[in-house]
């Protein structure tokens, strides 16, 4: 892998970007107090913006790690945070990463994860040179498959009682896309 770190990633509509410090009023505004948002994750919404300006301090302090790779999800015409992606998990010895994100519910439903997403997946295979990048939902978010499937993935299978999240202990389900699958689709 030929690790790059969290670089700035432009699509049609979006801007992936590092977060900083000033991000804390509109992330806790727009995506990280909502219930509807956390409900599959494995954390509580925020009680208050200084729980999440911690958090971006801890970001920003792993911006310099060259295997650290978290952005924000910024709308290009009106320049508003709406969500961050992130990889969740990177394996060196299977040359893979896993994907996270959450978005705020006002933009549920308009390509917007699957935008960034299929960028990252780009970035990825590209640029990081990996072999596989994945993603898992709980049984219970069947849109969060959607979106995984619009990236490019293909569902892989079902882990039983293998995760937990806000709703318990759970089943997930998995997708992947292969380094071979994705330059085979002419990506």
């Amino acid at each position: 892998m030929e690790h790059k770190g969290t670089i700035r990633i432009e699509t049609d509509r979006l801007v992936l970007k590092r977060h900083v410090l000033d991000d804390a009023e509109i992330m806790f505004k727009n995506w990280v107090t909502e219930k509807d948002v956390t409900k599959f994750l494995s954390w509580q919404p925020h009680k208050n913006v200084d729980e999440t300006k911690q958090l971006l301090i801890d970001w920003i302090e792993s911006y310099d790690k060259q295997d650290f790779y978290f952005w924000t999800i910024e709308l290009k015409d009106s320049h508003e945070l709406v969500g961050d992606i992130s990889v969740v998990s990177l394996d060196e010895a299977t040359e893979s990463v896993e994907l996270g994100y959450g978005i705020g519910s006002r933009w549920w439903g308009k390509g917007i994860t699957a935008e960034a997403g299929r960028a990252l997946v780009k970035f990825f295979f590209e640029e990081v040179k990996v072999k596989r990048v994945y993603a898992k939902h709980a049984a219970g978010n069947p849109n969060s498959g959607s979106v995984m499937q619009k990236m490019g993935m293909k569902k892989e299978g079902i882990i039983r009682q293998s995760g937990t999240c806000n709703q318990g202990i759970v089943d997930e389900v998995y997708y992947f896309i292969l380094r071979n699958e994705y330059f085979s689709n002419d990506n």
